[in-house]
């Protein structure tokens, strides 16, 4: 594990983007740290002021201290380059260039994993459609994956704890600072038993653009994700788009044509995701 990249990764003026950029230019950093300002505006198109803010505010950050505390908290970490890196993960064009996590990281090796996203304000119909589309998985072994949100996603995660099966969180922010709050205990529960992510360092509070960021990381740890009742217009949707991006498999239950959080995935039907009436039409879709 790289110590100066995590440091990075915990620089404020450092994005993700940057992080990638970085590594792709200097996957060692050796380099980096003896650029002068005036080879990092040449590299990376900065202003002076930026460069100089990055300098300091990584010479302010302990290794040390940092990785102190969060042993005891027990939050692990591991870059793009360690061994125990999530492979599907590693496939997609954007992968975080360093993954906080609690829980058993061996969760995101798995063959069988599927994403399951969907509206925060599910129908009796969303809820009935949930449990008998994903119940058989979780009977079958399979890792639920979702967000944490508040509807499909932490009724996934809930089913899966219920039923004995195994789920995967991954959340926008840090783990300071879990979102929304009504889903702390669930939080805890899928820590404790289970696996939490973030490519946000702990102390991150979630801002709205971390959430289509969390929502690629979903479907990219999934072989394919399953829509249950999204609007035209949703975070489901723009998960949808990634996971078709990744090259990964989109499945969408169908609804009324009369509830508007049906209209997305009726929509997504209709552009060529794959309908769901059971799980079959799932599972024929992963042979062997």
């Amino acid at each position: 594990m790289n110590k100066e990249l995590f440091l990075l990764a915990h620089c404020k003026g450092v994005s993700q983007q940057l992080l990638r950029k970085i590594m792709s230019i200097d996957p060692t950093l050796k380099l980096f740290f003896h650029l002068k300002d005036h080879e990092w505006e040449s590299y990376f198109q900065f202003k002076k002021e930026k460069i100089q803010a990055i300098k300091k505010e990584y010479h302010s950050l302990s290794f040390l201290a940092l990785e102190k505390k969060y042993k005891k908290d027990n939050i692990m970490f591991l870059s793009l380059y360690d061994q125990a890196y999530p492979p599907l993960l590693k496939e997609i064009s954007d992968p975080p260039p360093f993954l906080f996590y609690k829980g058993d990281i061996e969760l995101s090796h798995s063959p069988q994993s599927i994403g399951v996203v969907g509206t925060r304000n599910p129908s009796r119909y969303g809820r009935f459609a949930l449990e008998y589309i994903i119940n058989p998985l979780i009977l079958n072994n399979w890792v639920i994956i979702s967000g944490l949100a508040k509807g499909i996603d932490a009724l996934a995660h809930t089913l899966s704890i219920n039923q004995k099966g195994k789920t995967i969180a991954v959340i926008a922010g840090g783990f300071y600072h879990i979102y929304p709050k009504q889903n702390q205990p669930l939080a805890e529960q899928i820590m404790t038993s289970h696996l939490i992510l973030s490519e946000h360092p702990p102390s991150t509070p979630p801002q709205k653009w971390h959430f289509p960021m969390r929502n690629r990381l979903i479907s990219g740890l999934s072989k394919g994700t399953i829509i249950i009742q999204a609007q035209k217009k949703s975070g489901s949707l723009i998960t949808a788009q990634q996971a078709l991006e990744q090259n990964r498999e989109v499945f969408a239950v169908p609804g009324s044509i009369f509830d508007e959080y049906c209209g997305g995935t009726n929509e997504l039907i209709q552009n060529g995701a794959k309908l769901v009436q059971d799980v079959s039409h799932i599972i024929e879709e992963f042979p062997g």
